[in-house]
């Protein structure tokens, strides 16, 4: 009989182990291990995760985690991916002091406050919390002041959900982004887009203004009139035509012999 402990385990999720860490990374030592891949494992417990202290990259998306505790030790981890998992809190990355990128989409994060503990990592340049292509968001991401707390909280950003908010480049989103605004009435602090109005009053491009038969029936008559000189000059021409070349055939019948 299986002990009970793994067998509840097994139920609830996966846990990370050493011998899965070794696995999935190929290396023998924890300490040795730089990238690491746990998406999608189904892990409901990073177990002893945290003892991988060299590591720089790591992806946990797409798992069943609520807490990120054994992460606090891995004081060079740069890169982190969390999206797609069930989490309330960041609060153990404060100790993550290199942290450079973060992506914690479709997660649970219900208010800015679940962000203040990142607000210590000077390094921190890029976050994501929502991606609509991915169909990935979080609670907070709802609110209208949502993007402008985040720039409050989070000074040092420069990339927020794929988009340049300093830097190169960063005045291009910010057109998107106004551009966006103007169209959509009411949805953000600017004046709203002014209704679009006709150029030239009603009527304007009628062919005949009302009352003028008398105008439409004259310029018809013309025009039949200079319709019939034309075809009366067309077949003038033709006669020409015709009598010309009557009169040039001898010439060209006409042969010599040497």
């Amino acid at each position: 009989m299986e002990p009970r402990g793994e067998k509840s385990g097994e139920a609830d999720g996966v846990r990370v182990t050493p011998q899965l860490l070794k696995a999935r990374s190929g290396e023998f030592a924890l300490e040795s291990i730089l990238l690491l891949k746990l998406q999608g494992l189904g892990l409901v417990d990073l177990g002893c995760l945290g003892e991988c202290l060299g590591l720089e990259w790591l992806d946990l998306s797409g798992n069943a985690l609520t807490q990120l505790g054994p992460l606090a030790s891995l004081r060079q981890l740069a890169v982190l991916n969390v999206a797609n998992n069930r989490l309330t809190g960041l609060e153990p990355l404060a100790a993550c002091e290199n942290l450079q990128s973060l992506n914690a989409a479709g997660n649970l994060l219900a208010g800015p406050g679940q962000l203040q503990c990142l607000a210590a990592l000077r390094g921190l340049e890029r976050l994501r919390l929502r991606d609509p292509l991915a169909r990935l968001s979080n609670p907070l991401c709802a609110s209208p002041s949502y993007w402008a707390s985040v720039r409050e909280l989070l000074p040092g950003l420069k990339v927020i959900d794929g988009e340049r908010v300093s830097g190169r480049g960063s005045d291009f989103y910010q057109l998107c982004r106004d551009l966006d605004s103007s169209l959509c009435p009411g949805s953000g602090p600017g004046p709203r887009a002014v209704e679009a109005q006709p150029w030239v009053e009603p009527g304007y491009w009628e062919s005949w203004p009302t009352g003028s038969s008398s105008i439409l029936e004259e310029a018809c008559r013309q025009f039949q009139d200079t319709l019939q000189e034309c075809h009366d000059l067309d077949r003038q021409a033709r006669d020409s035509l015709a009598q010309a070349e009557q009169a040039l055939s001898p010439a060209r019948a006409t042969s010599f012999v040497f």
